[in-house]
């Protein structure tokens, strides 16, 4: 198992992999989309020792009340059914955390289960006074800071690209 930043050969498994690991084809055409406008900031694979890519974390930019702030926001997260349960979405997001860190990024933020991301180290983002703009979604709207002063003076609404407002 090689975990690694993507490279443009990996396209068409990572798409291959999220119209396995989702319902539907809106992540697949969304990183396809995010890909093509340059808005990806970081994208982790995974590939087996045949170079097949079986896990998947894309981080794109994120602004918090309009203004860039550094931030990022990790969606989607993908692991193949064969390969769950071993803690290849735990690497994934590890290597990106990292690379986000020495790139200089403030915070990820993303939307997911709090059980498994709170494993990960991301806590509800509402403790912050921070919100998305999707309905219901506060248990679900979490942040990890990298930078200290990442949170220093920030509240308010988190936007993702408008690739996002699609349906899922």
């Amino acid at each position: 198992m090689l975990i690694r930043v993507e490279i443009p050969i990996d396209a068409p498994g990572i798409d291959a992999l999220l119209r396995r690991s989702f319902k539907g084809n809106g992540e697949a055409d969304l990183v396809k989309d995010l890909r093509e406008d340059g808005l990806l900031t970081l994208g982790v694979v995974a590939t087996d020792d045949e170079g097949q890519v079986v896990g998947y974390a894309a981080f794109s930019p994120v602004a918090v009340e309009g203004e860039e702030l550094q931030w990022v926001g990790l969606a989607p997260l993908a692991v193949d059914e064969a390969y769950r349960g071993q803690g290849l979405a735990k690497q994934l997001v590890y290597e990106g955390l990292d690379s986000l860190n020495e790139f200089g990024y403030a915070a990820v933020v993303t939307l997911g289960e709090p059980a498994l991301y709170g494993r990960f180290g991301f806590v509800p983002a509402a403790q912050f006074d921070l919100r998305c703009a999707w309905p219901d979604t506060e248990a679900y709207f979490l942040i990890h800071p990298l930078a200290d002063d990442a949170l220093n003076g920030v509240s308010g609404l988190v936007e993702y690209h408008e690739h996002f407002n699609r349906e899922f």
